[in-house]
């Protein structure tokens, strides 16, 4: 099957960043099973866009724009789901106590108590090592927006992790 241009320019698009959008939504959601999803519908909104997207100067930052609203969206979907079982049952909803560190450092626990803005911020900052400025495109906010929430998320996993844990998280993606 020969593939046009425009075919041949997504299909790559979708090969080079497929796993990275998945791994994106994956450190989002915090479901596994989700994250292929997510990728997946992320890409399929961009080739209905594609012959306008690939003019553009950043599309993979569009694309992490499309994963981080699709996740966002997730996740208040499950939030409110999990409200109507509360009221359902007229159970109130228990306590998560912090992340467990026995052995090893659960981050993911970590990062799913902050919110959606500063762990989205945290994650492409320090996992994905965004600029803050592409992090900006990606999430659609202001650099002034990226500083703050991502200085703030840190406070947060210093607090949760521990001051020499979240440390060692910068110092370790600084590292690789």
């Amino acid at each position: 099957m020969l593939l046009d241009d425009a075919s041949a320019e997504f299909h790559e698009f979708f090969e080079r960043h497929y796993a990275e959008l998945a791994r994106l939504a994956h450190l989002l959601t915090g479901e596994t099973d989700a994250a292929d999803d997510l990728a997946a519908d992320a890409l399929v909104a961009l080739w209905q866009r594609w012959d306008r997207l690939r003019q553009a100067r950043q599309p993979l930052a569009y694309a992490r724009g499309v994963v981080a609203n699709l996740a966002r969206g997730r996740i208040r979907s499950a939030v409110r789901e999990r409200r109507r079982i509360t009221l359902f049952w007229s159970r109130s909803p228990q306590k998560v106590e912090g992340p467990d560190v026995a052995d090893v450092l659960d981050v993911r626990a970590a990062l799913a108590r902050l919110s959606f803005r500063k762990r989205a911020c945290v994650v492409l900052r320090h996992a994905f090592d965004l600029s803050e400025k592409d992090t900006a495109v990606a999430l659609g906010i202001s650099v002034g927006t990226v500083k703050s929430q991502t200085s703030k998320g840190m406070a947060e996993l210093e607090r949760l992790l521990g001051g020499r844990a979240a440390g060692d998280l910068v110092a370790g993606r600084r590292n690789r």
